[in-house]
């Protein structure tokens, strides 16, 4: 496994494992404390892990958490999706910065977004199973979130968003939720 630099965001990482590959599939190491602690990354620091399933269209995002913020690595362990991170933090040499990526199944490909950035995902397969592990306990109070079609973000979903939550609906624009955080 290996630790990638994310240019267009500052301290945010791609960790791409090698699958060992053969007639019954693959096995491959989707997390390596030592590997993440040489990017930087305490890797006792990580206090959840959480799943979620999606079907082909949906739109989970734009999210991020107020206070501290929220460090955490994702992984789609099946299926694709459409990731996208934004630098929100305004200290930052990359702030307001977008990085766009497919995650997969079978890459197993591991992004770190750093707390301070706004994260999202739209599934691009029936269904598509995300991993989650997030630095702090969640807590709701100090969940933000970003209207996912935001002109002034203008991310380019690949697909028509199928299914969004009440809160992605309502989310307001990426001007008043900076006003929260």
């Amino acid at each position: 496994m290996k630790a990638i630099p994310v240019p267009e965001i500052a301290g945010a990482y791609v960790f791409e494992p090698s699958p060992h590959a053969d007639e019954r599939g693959f096995f491959c190491r989707t997390f390596d404390a030592e590997v993440v602690r040489s990017a930087g990354i305490d890797p006792d620091g990580f206090a959840q892990d959480s799943v979620s399933r999606s079907a082909r269209g949906v739109l989970r995002g734009m999210h991020l958490r107020s206070g501290r913020g929220e460090a955490k690595l994702v992984r789609c362990s099946y299926g694709r999706v459409f990731d996208v991170i934004v630098d929100l933090r305004p200290d930052s040499p990359t702030f307001r910065n977008q990085k766009h990526l497919e995650l997969s199944g079978d890459t197993q490909v591991t992004l770190y977004v750093p707390a301070g950035c706004a994260h999202g995902f739209q599934a691009l397969t029936d269904p598509a199973d995300v991993s989650y592990r997030i630095d702090r306990p969640h807590d709701p109070a100090e969940d933000v979130a970003i209207a996912f079609d935001d002109p002034e973000l203008a991310i380019p979903w690949p697909l028509p968003p199928a299914l969004l939550s009440q809160r992605d609906r309502q989310a307001p624009t990426l001007a008043a939720a900076l006003g929260r955080t």
